[in-house]
């Protein structure tokens, strides 16, 4: 009887230890949660830390930092006729445990949910512009558009939409092989017309020095030329005024020049009559000047 009394007890403290733990939770800081009393919510509470709860009640946690979607990969046709794969995602939290325990229940369900609203936006925002439009500076103004439309459209999901993005907007492979070589092509092309001017500038300049070499060359010979004509007048004026000083000595000064240009070396021949004008300063001293004299 004592050792029934015993077990009785022991089983007595144990169901009232789990009592007393079934009414007790805790609430992590990335927490929030949701009271369930058969089914039917009673509350929510987002203040971390231990709380108590009545008998029967289920306490059902709910994430509160950011989180993923992904969206399927998918090509997406645009205004401009080009076919896109889109690689993107995104950002989310919960914001009303209650609305999303009623229209969501659990992540899984949330995310089958909103996989297919994410993908018909991205389809249709970006379909309604150019491929250009996906690479420039408008590409985080389309995310933005594309947020609101998800937030408007899972207003009542107790969801927030907190940012999307594109990792990946690329044509498809069997595409790039022939945008590629067009676009070399067009490089290839572009850079034969660079060459072709500066070809062209090339030979314009070429031209442009060739003619002022000409003119420098054309200047600089009429110059000489200039130069030597007053020079040989120079030569012939002083030539002449010293012949009219002393006629005699430049007969002799003449002959000379003429001896030393027609006798270079020391075996010329010359073969003259010996009375020849050409002779007369080798014949006795001073006699050509004295028959010129009588």
């Amino acid at each position: 009887m004592t050792r029934l009394l015993a077990v009785a007890a022991a089983l007595t403290v144990a169901a009232a230890t789990l009592a007393l733990l079934s009414c007790a939770y805790t609430i992590d800081p990335t927490e929030q949660a949701l009271i369930v009393y058969f089914g039917a919510p009673e509350g929510v509470v987002t203040e971390p830390g231990l709380h108590a709860v009545w008998p029967f009640r289920t306490v059902l946690k709910f994430d509160r930092r950011l989180l993923n979607l992904d969206a399927p990969s998918e090509e997406v046709i645009a205004q401009d006729k080009k076919r896109i794969v889109v690689d993107a995602f995104a950002r989310w939290r919960i914001v009303d445990p209650l609305k999303f325990y009623q229209t969501l229940y659990n992540l899984n369900g949330a995310e089958s949910r909103l996989q297919p609203i994410l993908s018909s936006n991205i389809r249709r925002v970006l379909g309604s512009q150019n491929f250009a439009a996906m690479l420039s500076m408008r590409r985080a103004e389309l995310m933005h558009y594309i947020r609101d439309n998800l937030n408007q459209e899972t207003k009542g999901f107790g969801i927030a939409v907190v940012d999307v993005r594109i990792r990946r907007a690329d044509l498809p492979s069997e595409n790039s092989a022939a945008i590629y070589s067009r676009m070399q092509k067009e490089r290839q092309r572009e850079a034969a017309e660079y060459r072709a001017e500066g070809d062209e500038a090339a030979q314009r300049i070429r031209a442009r020095a060739e003619r002022e070499v000409t003119v420098i060359k054309a200047e600089a010979t009429r110059q000489a030329q200039v130069l030597r004509g007053e020079g040989d007048a120079e030569k012939t004026k002083v030539l002449g005024d010293a012949y009219g000083q002393d006629v005699d000595f430049f007969s002799f000064y003449r002959s000379m020049q003429a001896y030393q240009e027609a006798l270079p070396g020391e075996t010329t021949t010359v073969v003259l009559s010996p009375n020849s004008e050409f002779f007369k300063y080798f014949g006795q001293g001073g006699s050509a000047g004295s028959s010129r004299k009588k």
